[in-house]
C-alpha cells in the first residue's frame, strides 16, 4: 500500500492509501494539530487498515445507557457504551476516560467506549465469534457483569447466557464452543494488577496499544516500568516500558 497527502477542507492534512494496482483502497485523516483522528476504508477488499482510537479522556458531555458523548480538544466523539459502563461513569461535566474500540466500516467508523480493560476485551473476543456484530456484543455486556459472563461461558451455562436478550440457544453455544478456551479464569484480579492507576500511566499505555502492542503486553511493561517506584513522568515510564517490551 502508498499513500498520497492531501488536504481536507483547506485544514485537516489526510492521507489517500491506494492497493498495489493503483485503487483507491482508503483514507486517513489527521486534525490540523497532527494527531490522527480516523482511518477509513473505501474498498471491501482493504485488509491492512487499522483503527487508530485505542482511547479518549476528556470532558464527558453527556451520557445516557447506551451513549456517552466525550470532548477531546474541542472534538466531541459519539462513543457507544454498555450498561454497567454507564452506570460507573461520572456525571457529564466530568472527566471521563475510556479503552475504545474503533469498529471501521465501508460505510460507516464506530467507536465503543469501556471504563475498564476487562470489558473492551471481553467485547473483543465476542465480536469473533460467527453471528455476532458489535451491537449484539454491547447488547451482551448489557446483560451480565464481565466476571459472571466469562464464568458462564467457560461453564457452559447456556440457560444463563439465554436470558440476556438478543441471545438464543445457538448463538450461545457457539460462544461456549468458540471462547471456552480463550477467556482468562479471572478477568478481575488480572484489571485490578494491570490497570492504570494515573492519567500519565493511561497516557503511557494508550502510546503503547497505538505503537501496535497488545494489551495485555502494554500492562504488564507498565507494571515492570512502575516497579514499586512513586510517580513518574510520562516520558520515563514510556522509555522504560518500551525497553521491558523490547527484551
Amino acid at each position: 500500500m502508498e499513500g498520497r497527502n492531501f488536504l481536507w477542507k483547506g485544514k485537516e492534512k489526510c492521507n489517500f492509501i491506494r492497493g498495489a494496482r493503483g485503487e483507491l483502497a482508503g483514507f486517513a485523516r489527521w486534525t490540523a494539530e497532527g494527531s490522527c483522528l480516523y482511518v477509513g476504508c473505501s474498498s471491501v477488499n482493504c485488509r491492512t487498515i487499522a483503527p487508530m482510537i485505542a482511547h479518549l479522556r476528556g470532558t464527558l458531555l453527556a451520557k445516557h445507557p447506551n451513549q456517552a458523548i466525550v470532548e477531546t480538544h474541542g472534538v466531541g466523539y459519539d462513543v457507544a457504551i454498555s450498561v454497567p459502563t454507564f452506570t460507573e461513569m461520572p456525571a457529564a461535566g466530568a472527566e471521563v476516560a475510556l479503552y475504545i474500540h474503533t469498529h471501521v466500516r465501508e460505510d460507516a467508523l464506530s467507536l465503543y467506549g469501556f471504563l475498564r480493560p476487562a470489558e473492551k476485551q471481553l467485547f473483543e473476543k465476542l465480536l469473533t465469534v460467527s453471528g455476532i456484530g458489535p451491537k449484539l456484543a454491547i447488547t451482551i455486556l448489557s446483560g451480565m457483569p464481565v466476571d459472571e459472563m466469562a464464568g458462564a461461558i467457560r461453564g457452559g451455562d447456556l440457560a444463563r447466557l439465554t436470558r440476556i436478550p438478543g441471545i438464543g440457544k445457538k448463538t450461545a453455544e457457539r460462544m461456549v464452543l468458540e471462547l471456552r478456551d480463550k477467556l482468562p479464569t479471572t478477568t478481575g484480579a488480572s484489571e485490578a494488577s494491570t490497570s492504570p492507576a494515573s492519567p500519565v500511566e493511561e497516557d503511557v499505555i494508550s502510546a503503547l496499544v497505538n505503537l501496535g502492542y497488545q494489551r495485555a503486553a502494554a500492562d504488564k511493561a507498565l507494571l515492570a516500568a512502575r516497579g514499586g517506584k512513586s510517580s513518574q513522568s510520562f516520558e520515563v515510564l514510556f522509555r522504560e516500558a518500551l525497553g521491558a517490551l523490547s527484551k
